[in-house]
């Protein structure tokens, strides 16, 4: 028995031992797998660190050459063949591939050079004071990619500065063109002249496809869901009945080689609502979103307080160089906001970017090529000293916009001057004189409204007017309208100066009940200072209950009419500019030197349609119930209801009677 109790003692020794050097060595093991991984991240942080510092010398190098003008990217073809044409050396090697790939250590190639990229971030803010006391603000943020986002057998996968799901639906719909905008407020072109970049009220979505796909409405349907979901909107609500193909009115603004409209589909949601839901995911597309650079002025609190608010981004291939042998993505994200004088309840005409932001510029985004400020001093330049500016700065700048050659002075944040010694730049704009001139008319605008009376019949009548002394020139007129507008096109008339104005080309397509709209395009010769009116008459629809909207009694909005022209300019343009322009100026797609192309938006119109007084069920419902009560009550306490014959209650000397005889223990009477 002693034996046995001794063996299981060194048992039990011999386990706890083994156990302790079993876990000794675990731990040994686990401290060495430990200081493994420390030293490679240790090693891994050494080479980000060299990586980003190397980034950022070949950034300085950049802004180094490019600091000299705003533009020497789009003269020079041997500067564009270096800077675009150099291929990217990608960090990243796939698995497998590791000895394919080229040998690079710390982000430098086997030459010692930093590696070139192929990508480039732009910035910029246009202020223009207007003579009304308002100010027109202007951020443009430019992304240019030079790869192939269209080729099937090679995806990209590594997105460094364009953003990844923008990239991805490019590639997953074949897409040739993109074009949306968010729009809140209404650009009164008399009051404030043409604008930058024109946008109906509302949301306004036109795609160009490639000539691959198959099915255009079937990804057209698709796109529209997935860009709801980016943009936080309600695009899930372009369907058939509001999307058209225009025949001529959208061409592609980039490099055009699909121009069948087949392709094409355009949608507008006027009634969309534009809020922060949607600047948030816009701002999300920047390389460095709303921590550094121009973005940081973008406070959606100031922004939407103001009368007019409108954000778009815009993807089209361009070429690389002058030749065109090579194409680049280019995603344009724009916004323009006004804020006026008297909503802001500014007690005098001083305006800074800390009144209308409620920030300064500290910084440029660390990503950017280029970031810079532009005023517009035009005003000042011509002796009238309307409009004071501080801090001034030397670098000044002369740019045709819109047909009138413009003065504007520059704030290049890649240089410490703007921000000065307490490094934060807030531009003041003062105006001199409190009553300023009038502005003189634009060139080209419209107006539209609803004539006639009724909820039966009615016109849609459309003004354009040409305030040219002396020049001609054509305008083509899209009009869509829903289907329960159903027009009378034999109605149509165009009159300019008391004479009837015959439209050279006209195509239209009429509409089909809850299928699709009507599409209306013509082109139309405006003579010159003449007012050219254009009216078609519209019968009303009767839509069913199910189709009213929850406040019927609001209204249907009809999209506004677009205007595309080619405007002639009073400034001579000079073809032959060897200096890179601003990006604002690349708006304005020049045919010829005397003109310039603008598009031109009206108004959007509510109308009335025969609505049913949705208060009836409501009423009825009411009263059956009202009349089912009174009688079915009735009828039942007849049916359910006892009748019982009582006696005559005693009076009150017998009742003292019985009790006094109850008390005595008596019989009651």
């Amino acid at each position: 028995m002693a034996g046995a109790v001794f063996g299981m003692l060194l048992l039990f020794v011999f386990i706890n031992f083994g156990s302790l050097t079993i876990k000794s060595e675990v731990s040994h093991l686990d401290e060495e797998q430990i200081f493994s991984t420390s030293k490679v991240s240790t090693e891994e942080e050494h080479q980000n660190q060299v990586s980003d510092t190397n980034f950022h010398h070949h950034r300085d190098t950049l802004q180094d050459e490019e600091r000299t003008d705003p533009a020497e990217l789009w003269t020079s073809p041997e500067s564009r063949s270096q800077q675009y044409e150099t291929p990217l050396v990608e960090s990243h090697v796939e698995e497998g591939r590791q000895n394919e790939a080229p040998a690079t250590r710390n982000g430098l190639a086997e030459s010692g050079q930093p590696p070139k990229v192929n990508d480039r971030f732009q910035e910029e803010l246009v202020i223009r004071p207007l003579l009304s006391g308002d100010v027109y603000s202007s951020f443009q943020f430019r992304t240019r990619w030079d790869t192939d986002l269209l080729n099937k057998q090679k995806k990209v996968s590594h997105f460094r500065l364009f953003p990844k799901s923008l990239g991805q639906v490019i590639s997953k719909f074949s897409i040739r063109e993109l074009h949306i905008s968010f729009t809140q407020g209404f650009w009164r072109t008399q009051q404030w002249g043409p604008p930058f970049l024109p946008a109906p009220p509302g949301v306004e979505l036109w795609v160009w496809f490639e000539h691959t796909v198959q099915d255009v409405d079937r990804s057209w349907k698709e796109l529209t869901s997935v860009l709801s979901g980016i943009f936080c909107a309600s695009l899930n609500f372009i369907d058939s009945t509001n999307t058209i193909q225009p025949s001529a009115s959208f061409k592609p603004l980039g490099v055009a080689n699909v121009t069948d409209q087949r392709f094409l589909r355009y949608a507008v949601l006027p009634r969309e609502v534009v809020c922060t839901e949607n600047l948030t995911p816009w701002k999300k597309l920047l390389p460095c979103d709303s921590k550094a650079g121009l973005a940081v002025l973008l406070k959606s609190e100031k922004l939407f307080h103001s009368s007019f608010h409108s954000q778009a981004v815009h993807i089209q291939p361009i070429c690389q160089d002058l030749q065109c042998k090579k194409t680049s993505w280019e995603l344009r994200q724009t916004l323009s906001v006004v804020f006026d004088l008297h909503a802001t309840g500014q007690s005098k005409r001083e305006w800074s970017l800390f009144k209308m932001f409620s920030r300064t510029l500290t910084e440029p985004c660390p990503l950017a090529s280029t970031s810079k400020v532009y005023v517009d001093i035009t005003e000042t330049s011509k002796g009238d000293d309307l409009i004071e500016v501080a801090p001034a700065v030397t670098l000044q700048m002369q740019a045709v916009v819109l047909g009138d050659r413009r003065k504007y002075m520059v704030y290049d944040l890649m240089t410490p001057e703007p921000y000065g010694s307490l490094r934060s730049l807030n531009i003041l704009l003062k105006w001199k004189l409190q009553d300023s001139e009038e502005m003189l008319p634009p060139i080209l605008h419209a107006e539209r409204y609803v004539g006639g009376y009724g909820l039966q019949t009615g016109e849609i009548h459309t003004l354009i007017y040409n305030n040219h002394p002396f020049r001609a020139f054509p305008i083509l007129l899209m009009e869509s309208v829903p289907w329960y507008l159903r027009l009378y096109i034999h109605t149509l008339s165009v009159i300019s100066k008391g004479r009837e104005n015959k439209p050279s080309y006209i195509h239209y397509r009429p509409s089909k009940d809850r299928q699709y709209p009507h599409l209306l395009e013509m082109l139309v010769q405006l003579p010159p200072n003449s007012i050219t009116k254009v009216t078609v008459q519209f019968e009303r629809a009767l839509l069913k209950w199910t189709e009213y909207p929850p406040d019927p009694n609001h209204g249907f909005y009809v999209s506004s009419s677009v205007l595309s022209a080619q405007v002639p300019s009073a400034v001579a343009l000079d073809a032959n500019h060897t200096t890179e322009e601003p990006l604002f100026t690349n708006l304005f797609p020049i045919m010829e030197e005397s003109s310039y192309f603008m598009r031109v938006y009206t108004e959007p119109l509510l109308v009335n349609l025969p609505t049913p007084d949705f208060s009836m069920p409501y009423n009825v419902i009411c009263l059956t119930c009202t009349v089912v009560a009174v009688g079915y009550g009735s009828l039942y306490n007849l049916l359910t209801r006892t009748f019982q014959v009582e006696e005559p209650s005693a009076g009150l000397a017998k009742r003292i009677a019985n009790v006094i005889r109850r008390l005595r223990g008596v019989p009651p009477l």
